[in-house]
């Protein structure tokens, strides 16, 4: 075990193995430890990971991922039904058995692997808010210490 903390020590410089925002904010993992989860329900962002402590306080990605859902999900989506509406003329019931799943499915189902990945990118990035810089310090001021005692 001894071992391998100090693998993980060499790899990032912080105590922790560098790991991207893809590999663990889709999957819902902490972005730190990619052991413990980001989410307490489907969208709830938690307090701290469960696993290495990581305090997500510093997580606000706001309406970003409702925006990446617009942008990239929901329009297709869209389009596909005004399209069935341009080529086939459907009645109303058809609109409502295809239309409905089809907007339900591209605009809740990405919501949380998009969220994860912009809270994620935010910690491997180290984004922060004008004013922020002390939440920031004491976040990665931590390693640092633990670091400089060894």
């Amino acid at each position: 075990m001894d071992n391998q903390n100090k693998t993980i020590v060499s790899q990032s410089g912080d105590g922790w193995q560098r790991r991207s925002a893809v590999e663990t904010g889709v999957a819902g993992r902490c972005p730190r430890c990619g052991e413990g989860h980001i989410f307490d329900g489907f969208l709830t962002v938690r307090d701290r990971c469960e696993v290495c402590g990581l305090d997500y306080s510093f997580a606000d990605p706001a309406d970003g991922p409702a925006v990446f859902v617009q942008l990239f999900a929901c329009v297709p989506g869209v389009i596909f039904i005004v399209m069935l509406e341009i080529l086939a003329r459907p009645g109303l019931w058809v609109h409502i058995a295809v239309g409905i799943p089809v907007l339900i499915l591209t605009t809740v189902l990405p919501l949380r692997p998009i969220k994860g990945w912009l809270i994620a990118a935010q910690y491997v990035n180290k984004a922060q808010e004008a004013g922020t810089a002390a939440l920031w310090a004491k976040l990665h001021g931590d390693a640092a210490d633990k670091k400089r005692r060894r």
